[in-house]
């Protein structure tokens, strides 16, 4: 699943990363319902067809390309969190600029605002609940992990501060440039409307259409039919983030052992450089193996300084597939959901035939209280049966949404 337009999850401003997602899912042969293929498949996949060219269009006309996005600059700060207690937070300076007005020769100052850690999380978890189906590209670490004993695990270390500020542009360039996730009116107040935009997004009611993960766990298990597709995707960036994590302890522990070592010739530095002012004869030669020792020691920080590099863009990978798995377990819970109802439909239409033709299939409780206290009149019999058409063509409009949600 490539992103176009980015190399690596580390691109930076060439990443489109999050146009991975939204025809992750819908490429490919489409599964067969529980309730088996009908009409509204076959409409579906005209719609699709249809709409390719349109996708196209979008990302031909995605935010990227009309203005410019930059986490400028991060800033310390005190201030009172709901509790009424005083904290220390970091605030990022966003900045926009039409590119329009760059080709015209305009250069007119970018618009700007300032937005903490904890509003690029809520807008991300606005994005995964409205749309399960694209894989939304993945915030920085809000606290340093993975890391080796000199690296200061503070989320306020300005080294860290640095990195996460990358992070958080890389963030905003790959939603901007996505072709669907760019249409969100949320993310482009985002950008431009500094007041009142979490009172916006808390209005909309988005949490209460996020799923809670008993509930996607019991999907897991219960699920009877899942998507071969989205389960090897599922076996894929588990194994990913398993064997990246792993990666990423070892390489913690060989930074440590390395920085010890390293530093150890520090300690011989300053033996030599002491026990060259005692020596007549070798004087001269001890304070030269003394200085070499120290810029030996002293070459471990910038050694350790590229490798943190590289640990950032496995990270990235880290959270992207954490990312994935998040649409996995959307679908592992709609599959559930769409068995679940085909199950009751089919429930209900065995129980109106029964009604119908006056003989039960199935051992039930129905039929135990029938032979106990005797048919039921025809009267009866009518008004449950038309009860249960209505339920029938509730669940068979039901089955039908839950199989284009699905899709």
């Amino acid at each position: 699943m490539e992103h176009p337009g980015a190399e690596s999850p580390g691109g930076g401003s060439s990443s489109g990363g999050g146009s991975t997602s939204s025809t992750s899912s819908q490429e490919g042969e489409e599964p067969e319902s529980p309730g088996g293929p009908g009409p509204e498949e076959e409409e579906d996949d005209e719609a699709a067809a249809a709409a390719s060219p349109a996708t196209y269009a979008m990302m031909e006309d995605c935010l990227l390309k009309k203005i410019e996005i930059s986490v400028a600059e991060a800033e310390k700060r005190t201030g009172r969190n709901a509790m009424n207690m005083q904290e220390t937070y970091t605030a990022y300076l966003v900045e926009t600029r039409a590119v329009e007005s760059q080709a015209e020769g305009q250069c007119s100052p970018p618009d700007s605002l300032w937005r903490r850690y904890s509003e690029f999380e809520l807008l991300r978890n606005y994005l995964l609940v409205n749309y399960p189906h694209v894989i939304v590209p993945p915030l920085p670490e809000k606290r340093a992990e993975f890391v080796w004993h000199k690296l200061a695990a503070d989320n306020m270390d300005p080294d860290f501060v640095e990195r996460r500020r990358i992070g958080l542009e890389n963030f905003l360039l790959r939603v901007a440039s996505h072709p669907i996730l760019c249409q969100e009116k949320i993310f482009n107040a985002f950008l431009t409307k500094e007041g009142g935009w979490k009172e916006t997004v808390n209005e909309t009611g988005f949490q209460l259409k996020a799923d809670s993960r008993l509930k996607a766990l019991n999907a897991t298990f219960r699920v009877k039919n899942p998507d071969r597709r989205f389960t090897e995707l599922k076996h894929y960036s588990d194994e990913l983030q398993s064997v990246i994590s792993h990666l990423l302890r070892v390489r913690a522990r060989v930074a440590d052992r390395l920085y010890g070592v390293y530093k150890v010739h520090g300690n011989y530095g300053r033996v030599f450089s002491e026990w060259s002012a005692i020596e007549k004869e070798m004087g001269d030669g001890l304070q030269s193996a003394g200085h070499h020792m120290d810029v030996y020691a002293a070459s471990i920080d910038d050694i350790l300084e590229e490798e943190e590099h590289y640990a950032d863009q496995l990270k990235e990978y880290l959270f992207y597939a954490e990312a994935l798995r998040a649409v996995c377990r959307k679908h592992e819970l709609l599959q559930y959901e769409l068995e679940m109802a085909a199950q009751d439909l089919t429930s209900k239409k065995q129980q109106c035939e029964e009604l119908a033709t006056g003989t039960v299939r199935t051992f039930s409780l129905k039929g135990m209280t029938s032979k106990l206290f005797g048919q039921e009149t025809p009267e009866q019999r009518e008004a449950k049966i038309k009860v249960l058409e209505e339920q029938i063509r509730d669940g068979e409009e039901q089955l039908k949404a839950k199989n284009l949600e699905s899709r």
